[in-house]
């Protein structure tokens, strides 16, 4: 078996700590708790995304946010930009009608060897190269870390 790389995007972050999003909580908070167990990376635009969002949205105090957002870069190496990465995105964006932040979130993930990227936000079961796209709260989805 190919081995598997997760990474989250913003929203599975968001969803793991916001108790109003009822059931989605509930999978984003399992899915986040079983990842350290797993080979998992996340991009620090996905956590830039989560402090921005949770802090404008008055889901957490800021220091709160902060602390999570520290935490999380402990648990996990965290995927950075760089130029090749801006110019595939870009592509990505022109040729495979991503949003641009999406295609951001793609590249990064892809540059740093993931082959599962769960989010809510992206066409679920789409490939780009080795990495697919999946959605954490379809029925059936199974991590897959049993």
């Amino acid at each position: 078996m190919q081995a598997q790389r997760f990474s989250v995007d913003t929203n599975i972050l968001i969803y793991s700590i916001d108790q109003d999003a009822g059931t989605r909580h509930v999978h984003a908070r399992a899915v986040m708790d079983r990842l350290p167990d797993a080979d998992c990376v996340l991009t620090l635009q996905a956590l830039a995304e989560f402090f921005h969002a949770v802090t404008r949205k008055n889901k957490m105090p800021a220091d709160e946010a902060a602390a999570m957002v520290h935490d999380w870069m402990e648990l996990f190496p965290v995927a950075v930009a760089d130029g090749r990465t801006l110019a595939g995105a870009i592509r990505l964006k022109e040729r495979e009608s991503f949003a641009f932040w999406d295609a951001m979130l793609v590249e990064v993930a892809r540059a740093s060897g993931v082959t599962r990227l769960l989010s809510e936000d992206m066409q679920d079961g789409r490939k780009v190269g080795a990495l697919r796209l999946e959605n954490p709260f379809k029925e059936g989805f199974d991590l897959g870390l049993d």
